[in-house]
């Protein structure tokens, strides 16, 4: 019998003892469905409380001195904005949440609209507030739009053209496709990829470590003749299933929510994800699969018992994961040595599949080679400690 051979009998028994154990089933399940649930959930409450709403609604804005410029109140209200009496407090309203903002005409600003000088209008809001960003930033559209208006006309009535103070004339051209315009949510499928990537088998590894030591039988499974390389070999390829099992899974069921559930209803258009990007992204999170494995496997050996190995082991994910978190905040380019770094070279390459930017094939490469580097490191450490007897205790 050959050492493959070795290694396939280890590895066909610890897959049939985690197939029949539900923990490791439900686990890699339960992580791969974890992100899409959340950010379906985090696309309708958050596009419809700011993407939807507040752009279909009639705008109700909160008016102090509406009499002092009738004017502007008629440009408003046939913009599509319903006037409102102010409260006597305004700062205090718009600080409580009670009103988005509201607008202060003061008394003089008829004179000062007159005599052609500025005339000063307050509008009290609340910067901080997220949720009511959109509703202010329509109301000074049409601030500015009643602006241009009024200028556009008082140079008339002197007999200047209105081009005058239009030396450029700026075309936008937007070339954001619908994947790039919801960022916002794309940005968070990395950080659920790799915490999926470092679930999905986590538990497989647990068992097949600590919880061989706990049990007692890791004991009279060293006897065999099985080499310690070989038998590290076959527990470790049995996690890679579950593992790769719990990311095809996630990447199927975002695939099934942004091109099958009607997200137009929440976004304004539908987000879809294309089936090659996320084959792509699969075979970017395979390397990423083989470190997280061979990194537990090398905890849950300095363990003594199995709780013991899954509080430590848990936490893991939250290291790679984070910086998953901070591509939603912070513009990171996917430059070379970004790829020197395991796992986040491979978010960024997969935030750029999603986006439908083009990758560079020597960053897949350099990303996939360190990772798979790193890993081949950690099991070889793996291997060293399992030739220790000590190991049998824990705590190498």
């Amino acid at each position: 019998m050959n050492s493959l051979q070795r290694i396939w009998i280890v590895f066909s028994k610890e897959v049939r003892d985690n197939l029949r154990d539900r923990r490791s089933v439900f686990s890699a399940l339960g992580s791969s469905l974890i992100g899409p649930i959340i950010l379906l959930v985090v696309i309708i409450i958050v596009g419809k409380s700011i993407f939807q709403d507040i752009q279909n609604r009639s705008l109700k804005l909160a008016v102090a001195g509406a009499e002092n410029a009738p004017s502007l109140i008629q440009f408003l209200e046939q913009n599509g904005v319903e006037i409102q009496e102010a409260p006597t407090d305004p700062r205090t309203a718009v600080r409580n949440g009670e009103l988005d903002m509201v607008l202060i005409i003061p008394e003089g600003y008829g004179e000062d609209f007159s005599a052609g000088h500025p005339a000063t209008v307050q509008v009290v809001l609340d910067s901080s507030r997220q949720s009511s960003s959109a509703f202010v930033q329509r109301v000074r559209n049409l601030g500015n739009a009643y602006e241009r208006q009024i200028a556009a006309m008082r140079l008339l009535a002197r007999g200047i053209s209105p081009e005058i103070i239009q030396p450029l004339a700026l075309e936008q051209v937007d070339v954001a496709t619908p994947q790039s315009q919801a960022l916002l949510f794309l940005n968070m499928m990395p950080y659920f990829i790799v915490l999926v990537v470092f679930v999905g088998g986590m538990y497989v590894i647990i068992d097949t470590t600590a919880g061989e030591r706990e049990r007692g039988s890791l004991e009279p499974l060293l006897i065999n003749p099985v080499t310690r390389a070989e038998f590290v070999l076959g527990k470790l390829g049995a996690a890679l299933p579950f593992a790769a099992f719990a990311v095809f899974v996630t990447l199927l069921a975002f695939y099934l929510t942004f091109n099958l559930v009607p997200l137009e209803d929440y976004l304004g258009f539908q987000l879809t994800l294309n089936g090659l990007a996320l084959t792509g992204i699969f075979l970017l999170a395979l390397p990423m699969v083989l470190l997280a494995s061979a990194l537990q496997m090398v905890i849950a050996t300095f363990t003594r018992s199995f709780k013991e190995a899954q509080t430590y082991v848990s936490f893991l994910p939250l290291i790679p994961a984070l910086p998953g978190i901070g591509l939603a905040f912070l513009p990171v380019k996917a430059n070379l040595w970004t790829m020197l770094i395991p796992t986040f070279g491979q978010q960024l390459l997969i935030n750029q599949l999603m986006r439908g930017e083009p990758v560079s094939a020597l960053n897949v490469l350099v990303s996939s080679l360190v990772t798979v580097v790193v890993a081949i490191a950690l099991i070889l450490l793996a291997i060293r400690l399992y030739k220790q007897e000590k190991v049998l205790f824990g705590s190498t």
